[in-house]
């Protein structure tokens, strides 16, 4: 039976064994297992602190950004209100402009239509003018070939001349 019970001098040694390993270990690796333990659960409790701040700052942030968003369509919108009204009013501005320069082109090519026109009639005349009296002189020179026609020629423009 000895096999089922142990002997007291066997539970009095490993009762012994175990104080010593216990002491052993409570003196020194129970404060440094328990100090790292406390350290850890500060650290984690300190991590779950922050991530909660984060979380916050991160909210906080997000609602800001929400905000300056908001603002940033309005100030957009604006914006793009006031260039529309500003390149109308630049197209109508040119379109004035251009009718302005259009009229005063269309008006000096007339001007310089009528001067060329004129021009053109002036120097037509004096061609008919030279022309004619190059008919004239020749047709002088022939009817005037003998001195009897001259003289009836000459009279008879005295007595188409009045006298004023």
């Amino acid at each position: 039976m000895e096999l089922v019970t142990p002997g007291i001098g066997l539970i009095i040694w490993q009762t012994v064994v175990f104080l010593a390993v216990f002491g052993i270990l409570a003196a020194f690796v129970w404060r440094p297992i328990t100090d790292a333990l406390r350290t850890r659960e500060s650290f984690i409790q300190d991590s779950l602190d922050a991530a909660e701040n984060a979380k916050k700052k991160i909210e906080e942030l997000k609602q800001d950004n929400e905000y300056l968003l908001e603002e940033a369509r309005v100030e957009r919108d604006k914006m793009i209100k006031d260039a529309t009204e500003i390149a109308n009013k630049i197209k109508e501005d040119a379109k004035d402009e251009t009718s302005k320069i259009t009229a005063k082109m269309i008006e000096d090519a007339k001007s310089v239509i009528n001067t060329e026109k004129n021009a053109a009639l002036a120097d037509v005349k004096n061609l008919v003018a030279e022309l004619s009296l190059d008919i004239a002189e020749k047709v002088l020179k022939n009817s005037l070939a003998d001195k009897k026609a001259q003289e009836t020629l000459v009279k008879d423009l005295i007595k188409d001349i009045k006298v004023n």
